[in-house]
C-alpha cells in the first residue's frame, strides 16, 4: 500500500507502538482487499462487547492502554456500541459479578483511550449524525447501512480491531463502499405491498437482505409510496444487514443517492424482482407461536428511539405485565435520560416492565440469560433480533409493538 510521510512514521514506530500497531493492521487489511492507499476517516464506531472479547480481548485492550497516554489516545471522535451490561438492573437480569467486572474492566480501558462510552447503535438518531460524503470507520451493522443508505456517508463494516486502529491513526483502507463506484446498485426491487408497523419495514429488509445475500450486492427498492421515517429506515436498514450482510440499500425517491432509479442503476440492464403480500407474509409464518405462552418481550436491536419509548409508554399506561410475562425495553443512555425526563420510563415501568439503557439484548449474555429466567419463547417487533436470538436458545416471534405489548399483558402471544 502507498503510505505518505505520517503513515510510515507511524509504521516505523515514531509515534508509538498503539498506532505502529494500528497501521500495521490496516495496511493487512488492505492489502487483502486491493486498497491501493488509505482514506482518511471524521469518526470511528467499535463494537468489542465483552462476550464477544473474552478475557484475551479485554486484557489486549488494557496493554494498549497502558502505554503512555500521548501515544494511546485515538485521533478522531470514537464511539462505543451498546455494551453487555446495565450496571443498575444486572442482578435482576441475572448476569453475574464476573460478568459485570470484566465489562467493568473493558470501559476502563477504552476510556484510557480516549474513546467515549456513548454505548448506541443509534448514534445517527442521536450523537453525530455524519453527513453525506463523510468517511467512516464504523462497526455496528445496523448503524453502517443506516449511514451509508439514508445519510450518503461513507463506510465498509469495521470489525472490532480495524474500528479501534481507525481511531488510533484516523484513517482505513481505501476499498470497498469508500469508492463510488462499489456504490451502484447491482440488485433491483419493486415493492407492491406498503409496510405499515416498523415490523413490517424489518420484514422487508429481511426479505431484501436475504434475496441480495453479499456484502458486495447493492439493492435499490422501487415502489414505496410515502417516504418513511427515520425509525422506519433503521428498523429495515438493520434486517436487511442481519438478513444479507448488506451495507448499502437504495431507496428510490428518498434516500440521497437514488433521487431517480436511473441516478443509481441502468434500468433496462436490471430487472426488477417483485416483494408482494405473499412475500410478506412468508417471511412473519417462519416465527410462529401465536396463542403459546410468552416468556419475554424484548424491544431492542436496534436500541428504541425516543419516538418508539413515547409509544411503548402509550400503549402500557394503566396496564400491568402478566405475572409470568417480562417485558424489556432497551434504548441509548442519551434516549434514556430524555424519556425519564420526559415521563416515559416510569409510565412503562409502572407495568412491571424494566427499562435498560446502554446494552444491546443478544450481547448481554441472552443464552446465560435465558437459562437464568427461565425465557425460551421470545416475542420482538425487530426483524433483526428474531433472525439472531434463535442462535442463543429461543424461540423468536415477530410482531408489531402493538401486539408484543397485548401478549405481554395476556401472557401468550396474541
Amino acid at each position: 500500500m502507498k503510505l505518505n510521510d505520517e503513515e510510515q512514521a507511524m509504521l516505523n514506530g515514531e509515534l508509538g507502538e498503539p498506532r505502529r500497531w494500528a497501521i500495521e493492521h490496516m495496511m493487512r487489511v488492505g492489502r487483502f482487499f486491493d486498497a491501493p492507499d488509505f482514506v482518511e476517516v471524521t469518526q470511528a464506531h467499535i463494537m468489542a462487547d465483552t462476550e464477544s472479547l473474552g478475557e484475551a480481548g479485554v486484557e489486549f485492550l488494557e496493554r494498549m492502554a497502558a502505554c503512555p497516554e500521548h501515544e494511546r489516545r485515538v485521533r478522531i471522535p470514537m464511539i462505543t456500541d451498546p455494551r453487555g451490561i446495565d450496571f443498575c438492573h444486572y442482578k435482576r437480569l441475572r448476569q453475574t459479578d464476573a460478568m459485570a467486572a470484566l465489562e467493568q474492566r473493558t470501559i476502563d480501558a477504552f476510556e484510557a483511550l480516549g474513546i467515549m462510552m456513548t454505548n448506541t447503535c443509534i448514534n445517527y438518531q442521536t450523537i453525530m449524525p455524519p453527513v453525506r460524503g463523510e468517511h467512516l470507520a464504523f462497526g455496528d451493522t445496523g448503524v453502517v447501512i443506516y449511514c451509508n443508505s439514508v445519510l450518503g456517508a461513507y463506510s465498509n463494516f469495521e470489525g472490532g480491531p480495524s474500528s479501534l486502529a481507525a481511531g488510533l491513526t484516523g484513517r482505513t483502507p481505501r476499498y470497498g463502499l469508500h469508492l463510488d463506484r462499489n456504490r451502484r446498485a447491482t440488485k433491483r426491487f419493486r415493492v407492491t405491498c406498503q409496510p405499515q408497523y416498523l415490523s413490517d419495514w424489518g420484514a422487508l429488509g429481511g426479505i431484501v437482505g436475504a434475496r441480495a445475500g453479499s456484502y458486495w450486492e447493492v439493492p435499490v427498492i422501487e415502489g414505496i409510496e410515502a417516504s418513511p421515517g427515520s425509525d422506519e429506515m433503521k428498523h429495515m436498514g438493520a434486517a436487511m444487514a442481519s438478513f444479507g450482510s448488506v451495507p448499502l440499500f437504495h431507496l428510490v425517491g428518498v434516500t440521497p443517492e437514488a433521487p431517480t432509479l436511473e441516478a443509481v442503476c441502468d434500468p433496462a440492464a436490471l430487472a426488477a424482482a417483485t416483494i408482494g403480500e405473499t412475500d410478506f407474509a412468508a417471511f412473519f409464518a417462519r416465527y410462529g407461536g401465536k396463542g403459546e405462552k410468552v416468556d419475554v418481550v424484548v424491544f431492542s436491536a436496534p436500541q428504541l428511539s425516543l419516538l418508539e419509548m413515547q409509544s411503548l409508554a402509550a400503549l402500557l399506561d394503566g396496564k400491568k405485565l402478566h405475572q409470568d410475562t417480562d417485558l424489556l425495553a432497551v434504548t441509548s443512555p442519551v434516549v434514556a435520560a430524555d424519556a425519564r425526563r420526559m415521563g416515559f420510563v416510569e409510565r412503562i415501568e409502572a407495568s412491571g416492565a424494566l427499562v435498560l439503557e446502554g446494552m444491546c439484548f443478544y450481547q448481554s449474555y441472552a443464552r446465560e440469560m435465558g437459562e437464568a429466567n427461565g425465557w425460551k419463547r421470545l416475542l420482538t417487533n425487530s426483524a433483526k433480533l428474531a433472525n439472531i436470538i434463535g442462535g442463543y436458545g429461543y424461540e423468536p416471534t415477530l410482531s408489531n409493538m402493538k401486539n408484543c405489548v397485548a401478549s405481554a399483558i395476556a401472557g401468550e402471544i396474541v
